[in-house]
């Protein structure tokens, strides 16, 4: 087979081309602009492009497949060219689902919580010895790629709802056709490309609606709008596993957890890793992966990254590092960490970054977000909104959309980094929650600093 990657330089795009480079395949690829760490992945694998910029005359009729990434544009020459000589085309999930028509497919969905839910199933499965592909959005501990393709019988894809590509506007998750899927919850998300709640939910329906014909579908039932959607969707050709927190006990820092009757203490925590878990357990009971060998495996589960990070401790201060950036992302962190230590203080850091968290109608969405931390930090810098095109942000609009008594509103990285060094952190946590990277502040060098 011979692929030609256009966008070869993206996140996942990146590591797709060598995952079929490592199966044997013929993989080119083109970009106008390649970053680290892509660069330096693809230079070892001798797939980096010798010229940057986008070549049109290397799109010829041998090759079998186009992968489309979303950094092209509709415009994009090697497309057009692709397209007037009839090749193949296709975006990064339609091109799975090709690799995988024989394996059983396992999808993983919902707006919060599918990076770390896909992350046990993947812990487990490698823990049991069980031969899987997988794609995931976040580096785990243990496994060189966040994509893997080979003739393994079991793929397990992180699936989320953003667009597949320039030329293919539908949500990624609409084109795996799953045999085992999950929905973990769902809070509105991504406005710039679902402009309703109600056109948000649509999707997720969709997605119901993929799942092939005798496979299952696993649900979280304390989700009260995604437990609606699936009762007013309902399809009897699929099995229904609703799920909830599973019996659970924490005690000085510690989480222990009982399945089925067997209890062991794990490494995460909160009442949405909890829940993560118990989806996860529901995936590796369809795969065959009992009760006693599930949990064994997943005490010594560490977490995806930046998802409830520990960066750095000492006997009365944590450091955390958390991807949240949507509401109930927010919500569901800050009362994992408050949860876990009762009796210590919580200073909550959160940069605005995305779309939607930067758009001045979608504040009110975080009504009561950061309510019950401590101290609260609301981080956004001028820069994010340049670069977006996006209007000014007003910081008396943030605080009327939190309603947060006592809200800290920062703009400058030099006035957030003196005021987080000019804090109390005997007997307290700190919790950076962002997508972004606080306009370049080292958070890793400050951890260790501050511990």
């Amino acid at each position: 087979m011979k692929i030609h990657f256009i966008s070869i330089g993206g996140s996942v795009m990146h590591q797709l081309a060598i995952a079929l480079h490592k199966k044997g395949y013929v993989v080119t690829g083109s970009d106008d602009e390649i970053f680290e760490p892509a660069k330096t992945n693809l230079e070892k694998e001798g797939l980096l492009p010798k010229t940057i910029g986008w070549q049109p005359d290397i799109i010829t009729k041998n090759i079998d497949a186009i992968i489309l990434g979303m950094h092209a544009k509709t415009d994009n020459p090697e497309l057009q060219k692709a397209k007037e000589i009839g090749l193949k085309i296709y975006s990064f999930p339609e091109y799975i689902y090709q690799e995988s028509l024989n394996k059983i497919r396992v999808a993983i969905g919902g707006s919060h919580g599918k990076t770390t839910t896909t992350s046990m199933v993947m812990h487990v499965l490698k823990q049991c010895h069980k031969e899987f592909d997988y794609l995931v959005g976040a580096k785990l501990e243990g496994f060189e790629q966040s994509v893997n393709i080979t003739n393994a019988p079991i793929v397990v894809c992180e699936a989320d709802e953003y667009p597949a590509s320039a030329i293919e506007r539908k949500p990624k998750f609409h084109f795996l056709f799953p045999h085992i899927a999950v929905i973990t919850g769902i809070a509105w998300d991504h406005i710039n490309i679902f402009p309703t709640f109600e056109n948000y939910k649509e999707q997720f329906i969709i997605f119901i609606n993929k799942i092939e014909k005798g496979g299952i579908l696993i649900y979280n039932e304390d989700d009260v709008v995604l437990k609606n959607i699936v009762m007013e969707n309902k399809r009897n050709d699929i099995r229904y596993q609703a799920y909830t927190l599973p019996i659970h006990k924490i005690e000085n820092g510690k989480t222990t957890i009982t399945i089925e009757g067997l209890t062991k203490e794990i490494k995460v925590f909160g009442n949405h890793n909890l829940l993560n878990l118990n989806a996860a357990y529901f995936v590796c009971k369809e795969l065959n992966i009992n009760a006693a060998h599930f949990v064994n495996a997943i005490t010594n589960f560490t977490g995806a990254s930046k998802r409830l990070e520990l960066l750095a401790s000492n006997a009365t201060t944590n450091v955390y590092r958390d991807f949240a950036h949507a509401p109930s992302k927010v919500i569901a962190t800050i009362n994992a960490v408050k949860q876990q230590y009762n009796n210590r203080k919580l200073i909550a850091v959160l940069e605005l970054h995305t779309f939607s968290s930067l758009n001045e109608n979608f504040m009110k969405e975080y009504n009561g977000a950061m309510e019950k931390a401590d101290v609260a930090v609301v981080f956004y810098s001028k820069h994010a909104l340049e670069l977006k095109r996006m209007p000014l942000l007003p910081k008396e609009k943030v605080i009327q959309g939190f309603a947060k008594t006592g809200l800290t509103v920062i703009n400058d990285k030099e006035e957030l980094m003196k005021f987080l060094y000019t804090q109390d952190y005997s007997n307290t946590n700190l919790l950076l929650m962002s997508s972004g990277n606080y306009d370049g502040l080292d958070v890793i060098q400050f951890a260790k600093e501050i511990a």
